[in-house]
Order: structure tokens, then C-alpha cells, then sequence
């Protein structure tokens, strides 16, 4: 064939029948058309169900500082004695804001997963950040719900500590979550600001409005029955309907137990006929039999029983005030007050009560629960039990008593 008979080429489509493409498809994954992304995936979405996360997180992260301060804590801490709920009330809202954040992380993520592998992936130094803010705070996030998650079934499948790893953990997530906030803040405010249409002067994408509406619907749907369904270990109302709570409140005299006598290795010494209960007041030290310390003046006291897990559950607790014991021992001029246990070794195997709690007249050295002697498993033949106390500082088979000086 001649130079001449060769086909002429078809010229380029006119500019008005090229293949338009996208705003924003240039951010897409390799291979991937924005007809294959679902408009619901939008800023809309991604900045409403943020906002709710946000809010589920902060309050993790708040209840988490004062959960961990109570336990550990810092010099200039205080923590007061009443109402004696509160500790119930902030671990609860901890436990259950945290299993709220878990929907509220997956949609989110759904609604982003395409624009995470935005082109470049580096970019100016505004993009890095905004990139290395999102991988810190997703695997952080992902970190903190997951073991807090396992930590509510006490189930610890690694080595490390949990107390101080999800700490420390905590202030990794939220300071990602606080620069990720700062560097999305205008994409937020637009997206929350842009009327629900598609363009300007366009008539509304009803498809895409009502899958975005759809999409907000599911994951707040999500996040109430998720809430409930875990929200029954603090709130007795909710136990029956709360099928992800691993307390039911079940248990010896009926409260659950976390560690039992045998666990603890005190069943003999507690049960011995030569138990006593050392109190140490300056110089003055008495050691109290069991039947010494039934014989002193009781006081009855309703106190739950509340625990880092997350579970609480109130009780009728009997026993003789701390401040009583001491005073019929020495003079007690205040500071802190260490309880020890007949458990030989252990992490919570002693605790230091504050001075506010001392002279507290709710705090006890109990020696019945729920109108029946305690029963070994929760610390007989006496334990602590403190208003506004994690259940692992209610010091349990009580051995000593010292006031510090």
C-alpha cells in the first residue's frame, strides 16, 4: 500500500466529547475512576462522623488521666471522697466511649480508605505532616480500642504492662488526633459549611444525599447499640439488655470477684485462728483479733464496687470507720494512710489512701458485705473499701494498717 492509500487518522475527539475527568480523581488509588467511589465516601461524612470520634475520644482520654491519677498518683493530684459514684461514673463513661469510638473509627476510615493513598504521598511539608498525623493517630486509635477492649474481658494476650502502656499511649493518640484536627480544620469547616449539593448552581445529587444520610444514620445507629450493649457493667438498668458486658454481676454475695483467695495465695493465713490485724499509729501499734474488731462500734455504709475494667455494682458494706480504728490506736494528725495485704507479693497487694478519704465516715475496714460475713474471695476476714476508689485499691485480707509520717 502506497504512502498515498494509507488511512487517514481519526482526529481528536472536540474538547466538549473528551472524557471529563473528576474533580479530585487525580487522588484516587492506581486504576480506580471516581464513578467507582461511593458518594458517600465524602468530606461531609468524613468531618460529621470525625466530629462524634472527637468527642468519644476526648473523653477517653479524660477519664483515662484521672482513672490512671487515681492510681498512680502525681504530687499536686486530688481526688475527693464523695459523692462516692464518681469514680463509677468516669470509669463507665471511659469504657463506654471507648467501645462508642469503635463504629465511629470504622466508618471513618471507610469514608477516607481512598484518599489515604493520595498522590504525592510526601508532597510539601504541610502534606507530610498531615500524613504522618494520620498513620500515628490511626494505629495509635487502633491500639488504644483494641487492647482497652481486651482489657474490659481481662484478656492480656502480649507481655507488656497494660496500665502504663495504654498511659502513655493515650497522649500519642490524642496529640496525632489534636495536629490531624489543626491541619483539617478548613477542609472541615468547608465540608460542614457547603450546602448538601453537588455543584454550585447544579441541582442535588439526590442519590448521593441520601446514601451520605444513609451512611451518618448507620454509624450513629452503630455507636448507641454498640454503647448499650457494653453501658450495662455501670448502669443496672441497661444489665439486662447489655450483651457485650462481660460483668453480669454475678458472684459471691453479688459482686463479681477479679482475684480470688487461691489466686491470691491467703487462703490458710486468712482463715487462721492466730489472725490479726496490725494497725500502727506513730509509736503506738495494736494488733486486733478478729473477734476484737467485731466487738467495736459498726457502721454501715452503700459504696459500689467499681473497677478499671469498667464493671461497678453497688453494695451494703458493714465495718468499722478507718478513722475510728486509728483513733482507738494513737492520734491521728493526718497525711496518708498504707493498707497491706496477707498477699505476700503483687502489684496492688498494698495501697496508700489519702488523707481524704481517711477521715472520710463512708470509709471502712468492712467486715460484712451485703448483710452476711465477707466471704473469702472478697477479703475476708477484712478489707478496705473506700468511696471513689478503683476496686484494686480496696485493699482485700488486711494485715496491716500504718499511718505515714
Amino acid at each position: 500500500m502506497t504512502e498515498h492509500n494509507r488511512p487517514t487518522p481519526a482526529p481528536p475527539p472536540p474538547p466538549a466529547e473528551r472524557e471529563q475527568s473528576p474533580p479530585g480523581s487525580a487522588l484516587l488509588l492506581p486504576g480506580v475512576v471516581a464513578e467507582q467511589i461511593s458518594p458517600a465516601r465524602s468530606a461531609a461524612v468524613a468531618s460529621r462522623v470525625g466530629i462524634a470520634l472527637g468527642i468519644a475520644v476526648t473523653i477517653c482520654f479524660v477519664t483515662g488521666l484521672i482513672s490512671h491519677w487515681v492510681q498512680h498518683p502525681p504530687a499536686w493530684f486530688w481526688w475527693p471522697a464523695n459523692p462516692v459514684w464518681l469514680y463509677r461514673f468516669t470509669q463507665g463513661a471511659h469504657v463506654v466511649a471507648g467501645v462508642v469510638a469503635i463504629p465511629l473509627l470504622l466508618v471513618k476510615l471507610w469514608a477516607v480508605f481512598p484518599r489515604l493513598f493520595a498522590r504525592p504521598l510526601i508532597g510539601n511539608p504541610l502534606h507530610l505532616l498531615e500524613r504522618g498525623s494520620i498513620a500515628v493517630l490511626v494505629g495509635s486509635m487502633i491500639f488504644q480500642l483494641i487492647t482497652g477492649l481486651f482489657n474490659t474481658a481481662q484478656f492480656y494476650p502480649w507481655k507488656f504492662f497494660f496500665t502504663t502502656t495504654h498511659y502513655a499511649m493515650a497522649f500519642v493518640s490524642f496529640g496525632a488526633l489534636a495536629v490531624h484536627l489543626a491541619v483539617k480544620l478548613p477542609v472541615v469547616r468547608s465540608a460542614l459549611a457547603r450546602p448538601d449539593t453537588s455543584t454550585a448552581g447544579s441541582p442535588p445529587d439526590e442519590a448521593g444525599i441520601a446514601g451520605r444520610r444513609s451512611v451518618l444514620v448507620a454509624a450513629g445507629a452503630a455507636a448507641v447499640v454498640a454503647g448499650v450493649a457494653i453501658a450495662g457493667q455501670t448502669v443496672p438498668i441497661l444489665r439486662r439488655i447489655s450483651v457485650l458486658a462481660p460483668r453480669s454481676g454475678d458472684g459471691p454475695q453479688g459482686l463479681p470477684v477479679n482475684r480470688t483467695a487461691n489466686e491470691a495465695g491467703v487462703s490458710e493465713l486468712a482463715r487462721s485462728a492466730g489472725y490479726r490485724l496490725q494497725i500502727i499509729v506513730g509509736d503506738r501499734t495494736h494488733r486486733f483479733t478478729y473477734a476484737e474488731l467485731v466487738a467495736l462500734p459498726q457502721t454501715e455504709a452503700e459504696i459500689p464496687l467499681a473497677c478499671v475494667e469498667g464493671w461497678s455494682a453497688s453494695a451494703h458494706w458493714s465495718g468499722i470507720r478507718v478513722r475510728d480504728l486509728l483513733a482507738a490506736v494513737g492520734e491521728y494528725r493526718g497525711g496518708d494512710v498504707e493498707f497491706r495485704s496477707l498477699e505476700p507479693s503483687g502489684l496492688y497487694n498494698r495501697s496508700l489512701l489519702p488523707e481524704t478519704h481517711v477521715v472520710d465516715s463512708a470509709t471502712l475496714v468492712a467486715l460484712r458485705l451485703n448483710g452476711e460475713d465477707l466471704d473469702l474471695d472478697h477479703g475476708y476476714p477484712c478489707r478496705l473499701i473506700a468511696p471513689t476508689r478503683p476496686g484494686v485499691l480496696q485493699t482485700k485480707w488486711l494485715s496491716a494498717i500504718e499511718v505515714q509520717v
